[in-house]
């Protein structure tokens, strides 16, 4: 039996994870337009948000977006074919490339970010950058509580990283 505290945790854990699901469902409404205005659907964003912290193979990039790696394999296929992304040999897995942002795909990826920041930071205006920098560690401290961490992108040294903002 859970003791009074360990019962607070859990509910408090639970009603966080219904907060995360609606803003996450919020960003993404939000994101929508944005996305149609630069030719792409907000998954192919979320997708090279995600490579913009470096090289990733499909079922990593599956595992940090939520969605299925059949899902990631049709979104990176359409990115390949729009030349966002290339395909490079994974030394650790044959069968499974490695997704690199192409110049294209940086370009389009800054002009949405671009386009999102005037929302998201009159959004955002009441909220402390300390705060949301302490709620994201938070939430990568109940990631590691509960789970494997998301697999570390493979880091493109050449290439300067630049968090994601959608």
């Amino acid at each position: 039996m859970l003791s009074t505290e360990d019962r607070g945790r859990v509910n408090a854990y639970r009603l966080l994870m219904a907060d995360v699901y609606e803003l996450a469902s919020l960003s993404r409404r939000s994101s929508d337009s944005v996305a149609a205005a630069h030719g792409v659907t907000v998954t192919q964003w979320h997708t090279m948000s995600v490579l913009s912290g470096g090289d990733a193979a499909v079922p990593a990039i599956a595992r940090r977006l939520g969605i299925t790696r059949q899902a990631v394999q049709r979104t990176t296929d359409q990115l390949l074919a729009a030349g966002h992304v290339q395909a490079l040999p994974n030394p650790e897995h044959r069968g499974s490339p490695l997704m690199r942002l192409t110049r294209s795909g940086h370009s389009t990826l800054r002009r949405l970010w671009s386009a999102s920041e005037g929302p998201r930071s009159e959004a955002l205006q009441s909220i402390p950058t300390d705060r949301l920098a302490s709620a994201r560690s938070t939430l990568r401290e109940i990631l590691a509580a509960i789970g494997d961490p998301p697999p570390q992108p493979h880091r493109n040294p050449s290439r300067p990283h630049t968090p994601p903002a959608n």
